[in-house]
């Protein structure tokens, strides 16, 4: 791994970006530094017109201002992918599939398709890299992973943030990095794409109960071991799913899962500490009007667990509080006697 030199790197054609929430706003953001074209691609046609007329997206990050000479905004997929090499999936993965399902393997032929989705394809109990290459036939060589630490509302801000960018193909993840690396953004790259997209999912889901420990009224003192548990988790996580030799000290892993688990920006812990609190769980996902990946991701990792076998008892724990409704305090309590120190 290595941080990207844009000097020696630059790219100045066009970048997909599917997906109009805050972390595809932050995106856009980003691309509209080094990308003479970026074509956005939003569901709702009123809010492309809005982008159009105000330049601004009115339900997320509004205090962006986008130039409209480099972002395209359109609620015409099939064109808006025809029109670029490099897409960005940067839509919730519990609607992934519903979002492509007028694609064809022959839309995506020759693309670079990056996963900027920190969730699991729920229909398949897939991350979203295995899905493209079973569903639509992407090479693995040409699909890639942006991850963290970084959260969209520092991006709006301009707060000095880092990005790991994952390939198998080192000159592809070094194109992208190219592509987003600007003044307030640093670049690292990979070629771990299944360590990375995995432990993005699993920061989620500990993110929650980090939440859901707070909510309840646990410390400090209490969120370190749960924090330094959950990183040992990650590792027999991804190694179970993908054994290579990666250091899940690592931002992409550990730098990810910290700032998930501590920021107040962290939608996945604030949903957490309103369960922890005593809210329902359709009654915290309507009180927040934003997708906590971790709720989905919680019931899709169960599964695929099923046949890994590792040993993940803070995200069991989770999916104990959110789906076989136990009691949160006690399923807190039961994990805390087992949490390793």
């Amino acid at each position: 791994m290595f941080f990207t030199d844009l000097r020696n790197i630059m790219n100045t054609s066009s970048v997909a970006v599917i997906g109009g929430g805050s972390w595809a706003t932050a995106i856009v953001k980003m691309l509209s530094n080094n990308v003479e074209n970026v074509h956005w691609w939003i569901r709702n046609d009123e809010t492309v017109d809005f982008i159009r007329r105000y330049k601004h997206n009115p339900s997320y990050l509004s205090d962006v201002e986008l130039n409209l000479d480099i972002v395209q905004p359109s609620s015409n997929l099939k064109e808006v992918i025809e029109r670029t090499e490099f897409i960005i999936l940067a839509v919730p993965a519990a609607f992934l599939s519903a979002a492509l399902s007028q694609l064809t393997a022959a839309d995506f032929k020759n693309k670079k398709v990056f996963s900027a989705i920190k969730g699991i394809v729920p229909e398949k109990f897939q991350i979203v890299g295995d899905y493209m290459n079973s569903h639509f036939e992407v090479p693995f060589e040409n699909i890639g992973v942006i991850t963290g630490p970084c959260h969209a509302e520092e991006v709006a801000m301009e707060k000095l943030s880092y990005l790991t960018i994952a390939c198998p193909t080192a000159d592809t993840a070094s194109t992208m990095a190219s592509m987003i690396k600007c003044r307030y953004i640093n670049t690292i790259t990979s070629d771990d794409i299944f360590g990375t997209e995995y432990s993005a999912v699993l920061k989620n889901i500990m993110a929650i109960a980090s939440g859901i420990c707070h909510g309840l009224g646990y410390g400090d003192n209490f969120q370190a071991v749960l924090i330094s548990s959950a990183i040992r988790e990650m590792k027999r996580f991804t190694m179970a799913a993908h054994p290579i030799d990666r250091d899940i000290n690592d931002s992409a892993y550990l730098g990810d899962l910290l700032v998930t688990a501590y920021s107040q920006f962290s939608r996945n812990r604030t949903f957490g500490s309103m369960v922890g609190k005593g809210y329902s769980v359709k009654s915290a996902q309507l009180e927040m009007n934003m997708i906590a990946e971790g709720y989905y991701a919680a019931a899709c990792i169960h599964e695929i667990n099923k046949q890994l076998k590792a040993s993940i008892p803070i995200c069991d724990a989770v999916y104990n509080i959110l789906y076989e409704k136990i009691s949160a305090r006690v399923e807190m309590k039961l994990l805390a006697d087992r949490l390793e120190l």
